[in-house]
């Protein structure tokens, strides 16, 4: 996509636009000016520079705009012609609606780009006395005699006393107007961008809490769209729209085709804002979630308005939350996991939970498609239990782990996400022993080490060991660790057939943690021998990591044997549960044995380290007995003695823990980290893209 401009035209010297950004009032009953102004086409910018480039042709207009329109009006004007058309749209067939249409959604993206800019460059008192100012009338003496419009002459304080006191009317009329268009009007492909401009106005609107210090319960605009009274029509169908996902048309109500109704007209007015265009391509599954954006704009659009929505005011009654958290499937799917996370919530709308499901599955690599799936799995009871009773799992499961697998190429937002919903998923026990059950072929992404069969739980303890690893270099995050540690010992008392590499990767990973508690304790116990000795050359033959401190140290030293003890209960918790169905995990800890000896005498990790030298002591005293029957064993022959001895094996002799059940929990105040992390989303993967000089709260380096 580039951004060519069709016509270098300054906009100020139109004289539609002159006139509406003027002194003098335009009634809304002028039907030649209205129908005029709103006759032209723009192919909406879809990236930075493109909104950078129309902002600053607009500047100007929208200057004047503000200086002019508390004593003409216009702005009323304009908002009591697209409510007509709206009005309108509602009565009319198909074949009657498109002229109208076309002129709703020229005027709404009109509102939209004076709405953003006054929200961006002012307060959102000035925007309210913006959509409230009516006319100023003037004496008789001050009408020019045959003037169409009334000629105001009065300073700036003048007329911002003059404006009409704002009591927000108008603007729930206008939000009733929206709300209208994305809920009742059917999306078809003339009306596709209709339905778009609505969803980005809401989002425009509700981008007032990024560029105030006020907080939204302050604010007129968020009380007004909190207390909306659709809030469930309108939750349903902007889900919906993300489920359809409905590709964007190659033309916008015609322009472009043949014998279009509009061809041609538009050249009057703002064809110059018309940025070209490169077709969409044929999309392939791998393709999909890089080019949804710009391919299925709607779908990403409602989406990142639901996260929106749902996500401010988590303290108070929310309806669009209540709404997301209680919608029910259509088809009327039986609960059949028996799982139980919340009471049952009243149903708030219905919706094909299969449809969702798969679009999520399709585009969960994206960061706010992970996100939406956090907030239904973890508060909407139904789409929990339908997920669970999938035998598709790997659909969702496989687009998680490959972004957790590509960690340096995502967010730590969007890694962390994705770990607390494998971790909400682990919460189930069926789901915990389904993954061992769905057996994959060639996992070419997976680049470690070639492994032509898996399975499902088996790839997913890879990809977590690997988090843990990757998040031991770069991270270093505590809370990441412990979602990860938490996810394997939700799923250790269901593992089962073990691949031997998911064995060999278990064990070494303790061993890895091992190796870094050994160095951090000796450089932890060497001063203390130096100061012992009087031995100053002692200090340069184990160096203290630059930077570090003993009181860093021995709190990372504390963390380091909390991570140990939870790998070490994870493996106990398969032996306990599962070993006859894991002798891959045995044949490892045989081989592997000596890296406990340094944990035997530890009082943190003796008693767990007692279980697993007992399973190891019975296993090798077997395979002592047969090697002196038959001689030295091959790996075959060793995990034969392996499985005929975990037939005889009691796991009665093992010392009793309790069982590894970990349960998410959000933190206090998640708006603190959410609200930021979703205006994130929206600056980096929406269409709509905002001032990065002015926005509060979301980082310039997103590059809104």
């Amino acid at each position: 996509m580039g951004m060519n401009v069709s016509r270098q035209v300054d906009l100020a010297e139109n004289e539609y636009l002159k006139r509406f950004v003027g002194r003098d009032h335009v009634p809304a009953y002028n039907d030649d000016f209205w129908n005029s102004f709103l006759q032209y086409h723009i192919n909406l910018p879809t990236n930075s520079q493109e909104q950078l480039s129309l902002d600053s042709r607009l500047e100007s207009l929208c200057q004047s705009f503000i200086a002019h329109n508390l004593s003409s009006g216009n702005f009323g004007s304009l908002f009591n012609v697209f409510l007509v058309k709206v009005s309108e749209l509602l009565a009319l067939s198909d074949a009657e609606s498109t002229v109208h249409i076309w002129q709703a959604f020229n005027a709404l993206f009109i509102i939209r780009c004076l709405v953003k800019y006054m929200i961006e460059t002012g307060s959102e008192y000035q925007l309210l006395q913006h959509f409230e100012a009516l006319p100023v009338q003037q004496d008789d003496a001050d009408v020019e005699q045959g003037s169409e419009a009334v000629t105001v002459a009065v300073t700036g304080e003048t007329r911002t006393a003059l404006a009409k006191l704002i009591d927000g009317t108008k603007f729930e009329t206008f939000l009733e107007a929206l709300v209208n268009i994305i809920v009742v009007i059917p999306v078809k492909e003339f009306t596709y961008h209709l339905h778009l401009e609505a969803v980005n106005c809401l989002i425009v609107l509700l981008s007032v809490s990024q560029f105030t210090q006020q907080g939204t319960e302050k604010s007129n605009i968020f009380r007004t769209i909190y207390k909306c009274q659709h809030a469930n029509t309108l939750m349903s169908a902007l889900l919906h729209f993300l489920s359809r996902m409905t590709q964007v048309p190659a033309t916008m109500f015609g322009f472009g085709s043949g014998g279009s109704f509009v061809f041609g007209i538009a050249e009057s007015l703002w064809s110059i804002l018309t940025f070209a265009r490169k077709q969409p391509d044929v999309l392939t599954a791998h393709d999909l979630p890089a080019a949804f954006k710009d391919h299925y704009p709607l779908a990403n659009q409602s989406l990142l308005l639901i996260l929106i929505l749902t996500n401010h005011y988590t303290t108070k009654d929310n309806p669009y939350r209540v709404s997301l958290f209680g919608c029910a499937d259509s088809q009327g799917a039986a609960d059949s996991s028996g799982s139980s996370k919340e009471p049952e919530q009243a149903v708030t709308f219905k919706i094909d939970f299969s449809s969702l499901y798969n679009t999520l599955c399709r585009i969960v690599t994206i960061d706010q498609t992970t996100l939406l799936l956090y907030l239904l799995l973890h508060r909407n009871q139904r789409f929990y239990k339908y997920v669970m009773a999938q035998q598709n799992l790997q659909q969702l499961v496989i687009p998680i782990l490959q972004t957790l697998y590509n960690a340096p190429d995502s967010t730590s937002h969007h890694i962390y996400m994705s770990l607390i919903v494998l971790l909400i998923l682990s919460e189930d026990d069926n789901f915990n022993k389904s993954v061992h059950e769905i057996i994959l072929k060639n996992i070419t992404w997976y680049t470690e080490r070639s492994i032509s069969e898996i399975s499902l739980g088996g790839l997913l303890i890879l990809v977590v060991i690997r988090t843990i690893q990757y998040n031991m270099l770069k991270m270093r995050d505590k809370y990441l660790h412990t979602n990860c540690l938490a996810a394997l010992a939700n799923m250790s008392g269901q593992f089962r057939s073990l691949h031997p590499y998911v064995a060999q990767r278990l064990v070494s990973l303790f061993e890895t943690l091992a190796k870094k508690h050994a160095r951090l304790d000796q450089q932890l116990r060497q001063p203390a021998a130096v100061a012992a000795n009087g031995d100053a050359a002692a200090v340069v033959a184990v160096p203290i990591v630059a930077g570090s401190n003993p009181d860093d140290m021995l709190q990372d030293l504390s963390v380091l044997e909390e991570v140990l003890r939870m790998v070490l209960e994870i493996l106990n918790s398969c032996l306990s549960h599962q070993l006859v169905y894991c002798p891959n995990l045995v044949y490892t800890l045989l081989y592997k044995r000596n890296v406990f000896e340094a944990f035997r005498s530890h009082s943190a990790f003796q008693d767990i380290i007692q279980n697993i030298d007992m399973v190891v002591g019975f296993f090798s005293s077997r395979l002592v007995r047969v090697q002196d029957q038959r001689g030295e064993l091959g790996v075959n022959e060793v995990l034969e003695v392996i499985s005929k001895g975990a037939s005889q094996w009691s796991s009665d002799r093992l010392r009793k823990f309790p069982d590894l059940k970990f349960k998410y929990v959000e933190e206090d105040a998640p708006e603190e980290f959410f609200i930021p992390y979703v205006w994130t989303l929206v600056c980096k993967a929406g269409c709509v893209h905002f001032s990065s000089e002015s926005i509060r709260g979301v980082t310039t380096e997103i590059g809104c």
